[in-house]
């Protein structure tokens, strides 16, 4: 088909305007990477790494173009209470080790930094709250030492803890749920036995769980209705990712100094700052 001129220049100017759009709509958003204060915190100008979307795990949040995150640290302000657990009721419990007595592990604090403290998003946007896929894997509770490693878990709604024996000694787990919809465990593993797996059906916080046969042995189980939450690790860090922009109200339960809540706004595509302090 022959095009007379006028023709010909429109179609020029059409073909150049679709450039110039094409090329401008990449360009990132500068209110997104403007930096300011958020209530308590700061908030991050990067974006989401790349790196860390392709790496996380099939059972991982989803993360959208626009999803964002929280992260933060646990602070411990005053004196750290200090005692020891003496296990020599058990020698199993000591084996390979030099000593029968182990540190409480109720407050687990380095550098005015608290460990074991539970985070999950208390309330937030509706894409947040909807749950999202149950990850396959299930949480691992394992006994070391005649200690529950770790002392604190989460796991979504749903989902599956295994409890393991690493020991070369009898061990049970007893856990005491408050709300009605989670049971009562109370089980017997023996020495280096076979896992037992259990699910959790309703959201609730800091269940105890327990050994019959060794009275210092405790943890805490955490159902999440979500898959965002995280615990704190030993430099009282933690992280939560891929989640959709919006407000949110965090929580943050210690097992021995309860929970504090903190409102954070999450941007499209930015890693919001949420520092928590405790005190004795």
């Amino acid at each position: 088909m022959t095009l007379d001129r006028h023709s010909r220049t429109l179609v020029a100017m059409f073909m150049l305007a679709g450039a110039s759009l094409a090329h401008t709509g990449c360009k990132p958003d500068a209110a997104v990477r403007q930096a300011e204060v958020i209530g308590r915190g700061t908030r991050d100008p990067g974006p989401v790494p790349a790196t860390e979307a392709s790496n996380a795990s099939p059972d991982a949040p989803v993360q959208t173009q626009a999803s964002g995150g929280v992260t933060g640290t646990i602070l411990f302000h005053g004196k750290v209470p200090t005692a020891t657990i003496d296990t020599s009721m058990d020698p199993a419990c000591s084996l390979g080790s030099a000593s029968s007595r182990l540190p409480v592990e109720q407050f687990a604090v380095k550098n005015g930094r608290l460990a074991n403290v539970f985070l999950y998003v208390k309330s937030g946007p509706p894409e947040a709250m909807q749950g999202g896929a149950v990850p396959a894997q299930p949480v691992v509770l394992d006994q070391k030492g005649c200690q529950y490693m770790p002392h604190v878990v989460g796991v979504m709604q749903g989902g599956v803890v295994e409890f393991r024996n690493s020991d070369p000694t009898m061990h049970n787990v007893h856990t005491m749920p408050t709300d009605v919809g989670n049971d009562t465990i109370d089980i017997s593993e023996g020495p280096r036995g076979k896992p037992q797996t259990k699910q959790f059906r309703k959201p609730e916080l800091m269940i105890p769980v327990r050994c019959n046969n060794h009275p210092w042995m405790n943890a805490f189980i955490n159902v999440s209705a979500t898959s965002f939450f995280a615990v704190s690790d030993a430099d009282g860090h933690f992280d939560l990712r891929g989640l959709p922009p919006g407000d949110y109200v965090l929580g943050a339960v210690h097992e021995k100094m309860g929970e504090k809540t903190m409102k954070v706004t999450v941007p499209s595509r930015v890693i919001a700052r949420a520092d928590f302090s405790f005190a004795m």
